[in-house]
């Protein structure tokens, strides 16, 4: 098997979890793999890391459908990394998250011809991915896209004249909640999905433009603190050198919408795919769990900060922090007739009030 990242061969791994690197710099952040070796070990252990990363590439096993949707393309529900890595490599471990993909050692085929930004995909099976729906799809590559993309609601990519956009369900309550937060985020300067209303099948579902590319790809930080742990390195000082103000920005606009689901999967770093370079942090996304633990004004506790899980502060020593190093900036007024829920207002307006006066202090 090959591992490939766009038109380069990353690493060869043989069926005995020997590894080959042709270009080891390129490796994913997320994937460790020692060189070849006669310790039986270091192999067992090569073969269980390649197929955990290959298994990431699908849904979660939390995500609705999951049944009906591995029905679909035929496969079995069986729960091991191996079987999910298996399902992954089926179409080639293809995501629209970065460029990474696998073919094997005799597979004569080109990234030009398989990747998901410039190949066709069935809009048909958006049907299966939102709704449930038993569809019969033949053409492996046709799903890879949806399968890529993880969380617990309903979601599909869709293509589009103007690119991708990726729709979301789970129900009304969730979709409003992240049409809103996403109003609020719109009023700071900070990079964010812009989350609007649209319709499919009868149902109220968000929808966003896409914003990785053939030439820019995602790293989660989940991906990224691997990576640290591997290479002895300190996440949270590797975030700040690249990216401080979007950091505090992402703490700050969290507390305000009540954000409680910003967990190490949805944040994380955009990368250049032609020079391998963490760019920035990626604009901030999934606000569908917002306005939970709302009814006070610490809110819950800070999912993205060093103590985090050892020692926890709230979202509002977060925010209050965040403030200290970057500020309110505040780039427009919130227009209060967004909110249909007055709790939510009063709860927003008091968190506000509390970094306006932190932004106050000497």
């Amino acid at each position: 098997m090959i591992l490939m990242n766009g038109d380069r061969e990353v690493v060869r791994i043989s069926d005995s979890g020997e590894c080959d690197f042709i270009q080891k710099e390129w490796m994913p952040y997320d994937l460790y793999l020692e060189d070849s070796s006669d310790d039986i070990t270091i192999r067992v252990q090569n073969l269980n890391n390649f197929y955990h990363w290959c298994a990431t590439r699908i849904l979660s096993l939390d995500r609705k459908y999951l049944k009906e949707i591995l029905n679909c393309i035929g496969a079995t529900q069986r729960t091991t990394d191996k079987d999910r890595a298996e399902i992954a490599m089926s179409y080639h471990c293809l995501s629209l998250m970065d460029n990474y993909w696998t073919k094997d050692d005799d597979e004569a085929v080109d990234f030009k011809d398989i990747n998901l930004f410039d190949n066709s995909l069935s809009n048909a099976f958006i049907d299966l991915s939102l709704r449930g729906k038993s569809l019969s799809v033949e053409n492996r590559h046709m799903i890879a896209d949806d399968l890529g993309t993880s969380g617990m609601f309903p979601k599909a990519w869709l293509r589009t004249a103007e690119g991708f956009k990726l729709l979301k369900d789970g129900d009304e309550d969730a979709v409003e909640k992240e049409l809103l937060a996403s109003k609020i985020a719109g009023c700071f300067d900070v990079s964010k999905v812009n989350y609007e209303s649209s319709n499919y099948d009868d149902v109220l579902v968000s929808s966003s433009k896409i914003f990785t590319s053939k030439n820019i790809s995602i790293v989660s930080m989940e991906a990224f603190q691997i990576y640290a742990l591997n290479n002895e390195l300190n996440w949270l000082d590797e975030v700040l050198k690249i990216d401080a103000y979007s950091y505090y920005m992402m703490n700050l606009v969290d507390y305000l919408i009540g954000n409680t689901d910003r967990h190490w999967g949805n944040w994380g770093f955009l990368r250049d795919n032609d020079t391998g370079e963490l760019i920035k942090l990626h604009p901030l996304m999934d606000f569908n769990r917002s306005f939970e633990s709302y009814d006070n004004v610490d809110g819950s506790i800070c999912q993205t900060t060093a103590e985090y899980p050892t020692y926890t502060i709230s979202q509002r020593e977060a925010a209050q922090r965040a403030v200290e190093k970057v500020g309110l900036n505040q780039i427009s007024d919130i227009d209060e007739t967004w909110f249909k829920n007055k709790n939510w207002l009063d709860t927003f307006k008091r968190r506000l009030e509390i970094l306006k006066n932190q932004s106050l202090l000497p």
